[in-house]
């Protein structure tokens, strides 16, 4: 099998997803969050973990924290300058937050950013790294894709060419297809099953201060697929 790599590293695919807000399934992701964030944490100081474009960073700026965007894709974090330039963008290697003080931070954000980390050694290094920049009090937020997002269709997706995906353990390559965007390469993700999450967490010293799985509303005016009765993201809340 070829060494995983990160497919918002190719430009052209950065193009493609700079210009992508909230369409669809999308919107279905970042829906919740403002209201998790109040039951928490009302303001402070936020990183936004794998901030690509900016688009998240953008999101949490605009509910009144100070968010500092950081990326391992110089590709994302100029396009993200570009498109935000009053914001506070960083290039960073993988796993390295020594520019950063320990305990520095009110939240830690992570969108979707670990549908793309390979690894369970590197997933707990991530995790490690990015617990000790909470301060006391501070938490957490992961959001990433369940396992079912890659099993059927969506107002923003398509796997029904990949059928392989449910034969797919934690740690292993799945495929998906965004509908929203002009790249129609499939992009390859890392499947994470929710027990394999939480022996991380727990590992890691992480307590699970809430699950929430997001679905849609039929009052919603979106042509929701399987969105209403099946989730495709989780988001754990973690301190």
């Amino acid at each position: 099998m070829n060494a995983f790599s990160n497919v918002y590293e190719d430009n052209e695919r950065a193009d493609s997803y700079a210009k992508l807000e909230f369409p669809n399934t999308y919107y279905l992701a970042y829906r919740d969050i403002p209201e998790l964030l109040r039951k928490y944490k009302n303001s402070g100081r936020v990183l936004d973990f794998g901030c690509g474009t900016g688009r998240s960073s953008r999101f949490i700026r605009k509910l009144g924290f100070d968010v500092v965007g950081v990326d391992i894709s110089k590709d994302m974090v100029q396009k993200a300058r570009k498109l935000d330039p009053s914001g506070d963008y960083r290039c960073i290697k993988n796993g390295d937050f020594e520019e950063f003080e320990v305990g520095s931070f009110d939240i830690v954000l992570s969108i979707f950013t670990f549908d793309n980390i390979p690894g369970i050694e590197n997933r707990l290094n991530l995790l490690n790294g990015l617990s000790d920049l909470l301060n006391e009090g501070g938490i957490l937020v992961l959001l990433d894709s369940t396992p079912e997002i890659y099993y059927h269709e969506w107002a923003s997706f398509s796997t029904k060419d990949f059928s392989e995906n449910r034969n797919a353990k934690s740690g292993g390559r799945v495929k998906i297809i965004m509908t929203d965007v002009n790249d129609s390469r499939p992009v390859d993700d890392i499947m994470w099953f929710e027990e394999d999450y939480l022996n991380l967490f727990t590992r890691v010293g992480l307590k699970v201060l809430e699950i929430h799985k997001p679905l849609g509303r039929k009052d919603e005016s979106i042509a929701w697929v399987n969105e209403t009765v099946i989730p495709p993201w989780v988001i754990y809340v973690l301190k």
